[in-house]
């Protein structure tokens, strides 16, 4: 049986480790997770872990002479849209220059790269958005990023993909940064106000829809861009009342306000979101509705407290 061998970049994050339990519990994948710590913050059960950092261009080129990848998928990112403000030279060597050397390598050995990218290298006016539209960055998150796609795309070859995706939540093991429902849980579970803009919308996107496309789009050998993301178009604050109303928490702490109420903040697009018609075509993606997955990562939850 010819396995298909699969490099993931980036595993101990939300995302890296969901596409890891789901795309190593299949076997015709032989997988190797990646990333900078030197163990794996989860269960690496039936995939091999090695460290990397895919700043260093010795590292990346031992992992591909030793493991030699068919497929690379590029989950490591700074997505932290303030930080990556701040500390631009870090963001542009995780965000756009890596990616630049993996598509390199990808394409010396003929191996399939998939990029996952954000609603953020669109301007927001005009959400929600479909593959063909226009990217046009805000801010330098959404720069990096898009950065990243075009050296993807100039890897040659119709060897990529570009996989978009918007407002990830989910739970994993020992994550080393949260994401904005775990946060909102965690401050209202200790009634701590909030204060969450009214005028931003996204698809919030449950961190398993999001694995589950992606393992679709790589055992269908998909190439070219899909946007990847929730059904359910919502504000920032309708998402936070929606956390509060599962979770059975005090909707009352949560105060509307508009952008401009954070006077340091980077700027951030007013209105993403996708339209998933082509992933639900070609890829016959289905993700659960924002109340089932918020459901789903209260389940989880309570599954991690209890064991």
């Amino acid at each position: 049986m010819l396995f298909n061998r699969v490099l993931i970049t980036g595993t101990n994050g939300l995302l890296g480790q969901s596409l890891v339990r789901r795309i190593s519990q299949n076997r015709e994948y032989d997988v190797l997770a990646t990333a900078r710590d030197d163990s794996p913050r989860f269960e690496a059960t039936s995939c091999g872990y090695a460290p990397l950092d895919v700043t260093q261009p010795d590292e990346v080129e031992t992992i591909f002479q030793d493991f030699t990848p068919n497929v690379v998928i590029n989950c490591a990112a700074m997505s932290d849209v303030a930080a990556c403000d701040e500390h631009r030279n870090e963001a542009w060597a995780v965000n756009a220059r890596a990616v630049k050397r993996l598509a390199k390598h990808c394409r010396d050995t003929g191996a399939r790269l998939v990029q996952v990218s954000s609603d953020f290298v669109f301007n927001g006016k005009r959400g929600p958005y479909d593959e063909d539209a226009r990217p046009d960055p805000v801010n330098y998150y959404g720069r990096t990023k898009l950065a990243g796609e075009n050296a993807v795309r100039e890897a040659g070859r119709s060897h990529w993909a570009i996989v978009r995706t918007v407002l990830l939540y989910g739970t994993g093991q020992d994550l080393s940064r949260s994401n904005v429902v775990l946060w909102m849980i965690e401050k209202l579970s200790k009634g701590e106000p909030l204060h969450i803009v009214d005028d931003q919308y996204r698809t919030p996107t449950h961190v398993d829809d999001l694995a589950t496309g992606i393992e679709r789009l790589v055992h269908h050998a998909e190439t070219g861009i899909y946007h990847l993301s929730g059904p359910d178009l919502v504000s920032i604050y309708e998402l936070a009342s929606t956390v509060a109303e599962v979770f059975g928490l005090d909707g009352s702490l949560i105060e509307p306000v508009s952008s401009d109420f954070f006077e340091d903040d980077v700027e951030r697009p007013p209105r993403t979101g996708f339209i998933i018609d082509k992933a639900k075509t070609k890829l016959d993606y289905d993700p659960r509705s924002l109340d089932e997955g918020l459901r789903d990562v209260q389940a989880s939850l309570q599954g991690f407290s209890s064991s």
